[in-house]
């Protein structure tokens, strides 16, 4: 279990009512298939991945952000019990989609430059950063957990 403080709650919290979930979800997808693009092997049904543009504009890639940042959303209401709130989803990813734990890390880190270009110093301060980033080390651990 993770210890949360309350400053922390609200950091997450208050940064998750500022931002579009399929907004940011569709721009971190898309830049973790551009800037680490082996991840792209787990995509492969969505079709035209080839270039920046192409995997920028496609539906798909926007859709699983969708649904990436809607499980997200799952963690941000379950902060005492994210290990059992992701369980099932760390066995998917383990033991039928085969993906490398270490993707969900690299897309944690697109998430945050994500949402720091999009809010600005202002709204994702240090503090801020501080606690989502942590906020995001727990979901990793969690989707990782059926690794281990």
């Amino acid at each position: 279990m993770v210890d949360w403080t309350d400053a922390e709650r609200s950091a997450i919290a208050g940064l998750w009512g500022k931002i579009s979930a399929d907004e940011i979800g569709a721009q971190a997808v898309a830049r973790c298939l551009i800037v680490s693009p082996w991840t792209q092997r787990y995509f492969s049904n969505f079709g035209n991945l080839s270039t920046p543009a192409a995997i920028l504009g496609n539906p798909y890639v926007a859709k699983h952000g969708s649904i990436v940042m809607n499980g997200l959303d799952r963690a941000v209401k379950n902060l005492d019990d994210i290990k059992n709130t992701y369980a099932a989803l760390s066995v998917m990813h383990s033991e039928k989609l085969h993906v490398d734990p270490d993707n969900f890390r690299l897309l944690a880190e697109c998430i945050t430059v994500c949402l720091a270009a999009k809010l600005g110093p202002q709204d994702f301060n240090a503090d801020t950063q501080e606690a989502f980033q942590k906020f995001l080390r727990v979901v990793v651990s969690a989707l990782g957990r059926q690794y281990h």
